[in-house]
């Protein structure tokens, strides 16, 4: 039998917000995962890492601060930390739960580098904020180094870009570990963001979006299927109205729909549905599947979820 290879990318709820939050979420998102493995998928595995990294920059620059002789960390190297610990806790959690079944695999992190475009508008017209919250003189600061701040409620907070995913950096020792049979994490948080400087990769200070770095992930990876697991089971529209729509099968032509039409916010479900779009394309074998963190596997049947593919 030709196993099914999906691309399984797990939002903030399949990790939490502290550690502690985060040791029990892995559990929950592990059995999910479990059960696609049982089944018979051959599972590739993204994660988002928001609260992760932001808590990171955040201690690091405190840190700092408070030690003259260290430097401010770069989100790259934030980026970096937070995929290892993420993964640190998801392989072990994801080994344990299989051997429990009586499965045998090796589950690996794989450090993930994204080169993005330089040219990208998204540098010059930033989105996300990250880190503590700033003295208006420290704001000032910032901005003298170049980078880019907004008021917030209590004071001022740097905001950054959210490029395009372009190429993944390790892809081949990726797809060589997943020809091996091996389990993969990889391109947490929609990867460490990096410009190609002749034989360099700088670190950019950017985030990506993980679902989008997750379908290149997937395009490359030449899977069957991409499955977002988030908060929510099924997608809907004008939800709470008489008009209340719950999505369960959609073409790519009507989620581009939904898209343009502002159905869904562009930076957290909008590109959900982008992602699947960008993945499927006009590919009829593949399909994606948006659904809850612990239906994995009915997503998986098409028994749940919002399903999209082709026309």
């Amino acid at each position: 039998m030709v196993k099914k290879k999906v691309v399984v990318a797990l939002g903030h709820s399949a990790l939490g917000v502290t550690l502690p939050e985060q040791m029990a979420a892995v559990k929950v998102a592990a059995s999910s995962i479990a059960d696609l493995i049982e089944n018979g998928c051959q599972v590739v595995i993204s994660h988002s890492n928001g609260p992760q990294v932001g808590m990171i920059h955040r201690a690091m620059n405190e840190f700092s601060k408070i030690h003259g002789d260290f430097t401010n960390a770069p989100m790259s190297v934030c980026s970096a930390m937070s995929q290892g610990y993420i993964g640190y806790d998801l392989q072990n959690a994801l080994h344990e739960e299989l051997l429990r079944r009586g499965i045998f695999k090796t589950v690996v992190t794989v450090i993930t580098q994204v080169a993005v475009d330089p040219y990208d508008d998204a540098f010059f017209q930033p989105t996300k904020t990250i880190g503590r919250i700033l003295t208006e003189e420290e704001a000032e600061m910032e901005k003298k180094k170049g980078n880019h701040v907004v008021p917030v409620e209590g004071g001022f907070q740097r905001i950054i870009a959210s490029p395009e995913p372009k190429e993944i950096i390790e892809i081949d020792a990726i797809k060589s570990l997943v020809d091996a049979g091996h389990i993969v994490i990889a391109c947490g948080g929609g990867g460490i963001p990096v410009l190609r400087q002749d034989v360099h990769l700088k670190g950019a200070s950017a985030v990506i979006e993980k679902d989008l770095t997750s379908a290149v992930l997937a395009n490359a990876l030449d899977v069957d299927e991409l499955m977002i697991l988030s908060g929510i089971e099924h997608l809907t529209i004008h939800e709470g109205t008489e008009k209340e729509v719950v999505l369960k099968n959609i073409s790519t032509k009507t989620a581009k729909e939904y898209v343009e039409n502002g159905f869904f916010p562009k930076e957290t479900t909008g590109a959900k549905l982008s992602a699947s779009i960008s993945f499927i394309g006009d590919n009829k074998e593949r399909r994606a599947v948006i659904t809850e963190l612990t239906k994995a596997l009915e997503g998986h049947e098409g028994k749940t979820g919002t399903i999209i593919t082709a026309e």
